[in-house]
């Protein structure tokens, strides 16, 4: 006679039992332009090409000027196959105030380019984020105005460009980890308009997200968190126009004293970043980049100085 099964007991019935959601305490999503920022700073690091130091000097607790230098060729336009490299040299003189509401930057290169950032929180809920760039280049100056109300369970944002540009963005949590988002957007000067989509969904261990646009563009992403300081990523951009994708993974892991970043993507382009803190305040970097298809070599060095 078979033997009788006891009944599982109280405790393990209540770790069987789901996890009740309070849909009207859902947690705030990230803002719908960042669905993939796991991704991108994984596989996206600032690479460069040459020598690069920064410095920066704190006056006081709230204002800080920076300085930095970079040196390395600049690609210029052509027909031909291969690269075509010149030398460059730039120097940019910046200013910096940053409080708890209220963030200033200002940037201005030797080339005469001139740059600023505000971001000013002009209450609890709703920011604004202001970004322009001046330059000699014609038709190459340009602004832009962003809008970002934060709810208890959502985000929405506005943007006003110029050249008549108007977008609205609106992110959605609709459980603890899935986010649905959508963005409409239209160019005056261009008389183009556009449509998107977006979805993320988001754990302790994994970021999943998607977004596809009228444009034509498609762009999946996936991080795994194999540990602490360990993480995977891998992404995916397809251009139903064009048909043209490209897919790229790559790795992201965070020592005690360093950060090493690296891919490789499905054109035969890999690369690597290195951020090393020598000292308090010390850090040194190492960029590197190779295209076997375009033959295109690239290695870079800098110093950062100052936080």
């Amino acid at each position: 006679m078979a033997a009788r099964v006891p009944p599982p007991s109280p405790a393990a019935a209540e770790a069987i039992k789901p996890e009740k959601v309070d849909y009207m305490d859902l947690p705030c999503p990230i803002p719908y332009e960042e669905i993939h920022r796991e991704a991108m700073m994984s596989l996206k690091p600032e690479l460069f090409e040459g020598l690069r130091f920064d410095f920066t000097k704190g006056l006081n607790q709230r204002f800080s000027l920076s300085h930095s230098i970079v040196m390395g060729p600049t690609e210029v336009p052509s027909q031909s196959t291969e690269t075509i490299k010149i030398p460059t040299a730039n120097y940019e003189f910046g200013a910096n105030f940053i409080d708890p509401k209220l963030m200033l930057f200002g940037r201005i290169l030797t080339d005469g380019r001139l740059s600023a950032r505000v971001k000013c929180d002009l209450t609890e809920n709703l920011t604004m984020k202001a970004n322009a760039q001046l330059t000699n280049e014609p038709h190459m100056s340009h602004g832009m105005f962003n809008f970002d109300y934060k709810g208890t369970d959502y985000r929405t944002q506005l943007q006003l460009g110029n050249g008549g540009l108007v977008g609205a963005s609106y992110i959605q949590s609709v459980t603890p980890h899935l986010s649905l988002g959508g963005e409409v957007f239209w160019a005056g000067q261009h008389r183009k308009s556009g449509i998107g989509y977006a979805a993320r969904y988001s754990t302790d261990k994994m970021v999943a997200s998607g977004q596809i646009a009228s444009t034509g563009m498609m762009v999946l992403g996936y991080v795994q968190k194999v540990s602490e300081k360990v993480s995977l990523a891998t992404d995916m951009m397809y251009n139903y126009m064009s048909r043209d994708v490209t897919t790229s993974v790559g790795y992201d892991y965070i020592l005690r004293q360093c950060r090493l970043r690296g891919k490789i993507d499905s054109n035969g382009c890999t690369s690597a970043f290195l951020e090393e803190r020598l000292n308090m305040g010390l850090n040194f970097i190492l960029s590197a980049e190779i295209d076997h298809k375009k033959k295109d070599y690239k290695f870079g060095f800098g110093l950062t100085v100052g936080e």
